[in-house]
């Protein structure tokens, strides 16, 4: 049986006192004792599994939030995007809206060099991110680098839905003209 708090931990921090409740809990990971108390020492989820407590990181989890966001403006290393979504969650309507930035170093784990904005973005795209950090006081840092991430959903110039065909490309199934994205994985591929 495993038993889990929905608050995150500080360095420091106790664990709750339901899971370290009789009978003694022996240590995990992301965790130690001091003055006969049970502390954090990571930022993370406490759990018990059985007679094991133990406080799970974000390195551990391997997960960091999905977002879904849509370009809003391109320059030629960055993209601007409005957030929409958050681990397949609408986020919370408010006067401002929640953005983000996918740096030109961002998009892609190789070639980075080889990266043009224009080809792997357009405005209006949705696309997948992960978020790297808060960044500045205006905007989230994202990234697209990895297979998984990328444009899940465009328009073709012409004003059509574009389908994957490859992790570079998009085709407008209307017209058969294929237009450059950085794409999610592509089903099938």
């Amino acid at each position: 049986m495993a038993s889990s708090s929905t608050q995150i931990l500080l360095p420091g921090q106790p664990l709750p006192s339901s899971l370290t409740a009789p009978p003694v809990p022996q240590l995990g990971s992301g965790v130690y004792e001091y003055g006969g108390k049970i502390l954090a020492s990571v930022i993370g989820i406490p759990k018990r599994e059985g007679a094991i407590v133990s406080v799970i990181g974000r390195e551990e989890s391997g997960n960091t939030p999905d977002v879904g966001s849509v370009v809003t403006r391109l320059s030629p290393l960055q993209a601007h995007v409005t957030l929409t979504t958050s681990n397949n969650r609408p986020l919370p309507e408010s006067s401002e809206e929640f953005v983000g930035v996918i740096r030109i170093g961002d998009v892609r784990l190789t070639e980075r060099d080889k990266v043009k904005m224009g080809e792997c973005f357009r405005l209006g795209d949705l696309v997948k991110a992960n978020v790297l950090s808060l960044g500045d006081a205006r905007s989230y840092y994202l990234s697209t680098a990895a297979n998984e991430l990328g444009v899940v959903y465009a328009t073709s110039e012409s004003g059509n839905p574009l389908v994957p065909v490859s992790y570079q490309e998009m085709e407008d199934e209307q017209t058969g003209k294929r237009e450059r994205r950085k794409v999610a994985k592509p089903e099938g591929i």
